[in-house]
């Protein structure tokens, strides 16, 4: 597919945005909609009119637009899902495809692991607002899956606090309380690929230091930190002015579910024995792209 396309995602908790022409990246953005937090029995209208609006950003670069629905969308029932389709493509004449969770890993996983050429076992952390998952790999093929039923929605929810300032609960807590939620991982891994969201976001923001990939050289993969340096940044991350580091930004709302990630992917790390964790950008478009161009 050469010409100009764009795929949405939507998320539990962010929705993200990609328009491609000639297989490079024109337009990206990555909107806060809190989907799985305001579900009252049903989606609520607020975030649907904020979903329309990413959609019009959207078509001002193409028509040829693919909507994909991913973790609370999953849990609709058959008549919501088409009521909303109904409204979308009276819009529009998009409808929303739904993805399960394993082909949500599998094309995100994809867009991370397709392009590396490396010997020992990586773990790919996918995390989003609702659900995570890992995909273990060596030498580009896969040799374990594992997928969880809980995201950062669910901690933040879980502990308010993690939104504020500076929270009233401690790391400890959040991972002793996360910990609960994973059983032991019978798997090592040398690297821990950060994936399914902006991780970037937060280190940029934050303003920490990030090395040189000196791992392997790949353009969005180009750096990384040693888990030493995981574990003050993420510590430090639960003590430090949230508020500061909003200021930083143009989306202060996705810091919400931040701290909640960073307790997340720190465990992860611990129970993998990774030695490198290597934060990134990559979602599932950067597989669903290969799929849509052949």
């Amino acid at each position: 597919m050469k010409e100009k396309y764009g795929i949405i995602e939507i998320g539990s908790n962010n929705t993200k945005t990609h328009i491609y022409e000639n297989n490079k990246v024109i337009y990206e953005n990555n909107t806060t909609i809190e989907f799985k937090k305001n579900y009252k029995k049903k989606i609520a209208t607020s975030d649907l009119n904020k979903l329309y609006e990413v959609i019009e950003k959207a078509i001002q670069y193409t028509k040829n637009i693919y909507v994909y629905g991913c973790s609370i969308f999953r849990t609709l029932s058959n008549q919501e899902l088409e009521n909303i389709n109904s409204e979308l493509f009276s819009k529009y004449k998009y409808k929303i495809e739904l993805v399960s969770q394993a082909d949500e890993a599998y094309y995100t996983a994809l867009g991370c692991y397709s392009e590396i050429n490396y010997k020992k076992n990586i773990c790919i952390f996918i995390g989003g607002g609702g659900s995570i998952e890992l995909i273990f790999v060596n030498d580009k093929k896969v040799i374990d899956k594992k997928y969880y039923n809980f995201g950062v929605v669910d901690i933040t929810n879980k502990f308010d606090s993690l939104k504020k300032d500076v929270p009233t609960i401690t790391f400890e807590e959040v991972y002793n309380y996360v910990d609960g939620l994973i059983d032991d991982i019978d798997i090592e891994a040398d690297i821990l690929i950060l994936a399914g969201g902006d991780h970037l976001y937060w280190y940029n923001n934050a303003q920490y230091e990030l090395l040189d990939n000196t791992l392997y050289s790949i353009e969005n993969q180009k750096y990384m930190i040693t888990r030493d340096m995981s574990d003050k940044y993420d510590r430090d991350a639960l003590i430090t002015s949230l508020n500061k580091i909003r200021q930083n930004s143009d989306n202060p709302k996705w810091f919400d579910g931040s701290r909640a990630m960073k307790v997340i992917t720190n465990l992860i790390s611990h129970k993998v024995n990774a030695k490198y964790i290597i934060p990134t950008k990559i979602n599932m478009e950067d597989g669903l792209k290969n799929k849509l161009n052949n």
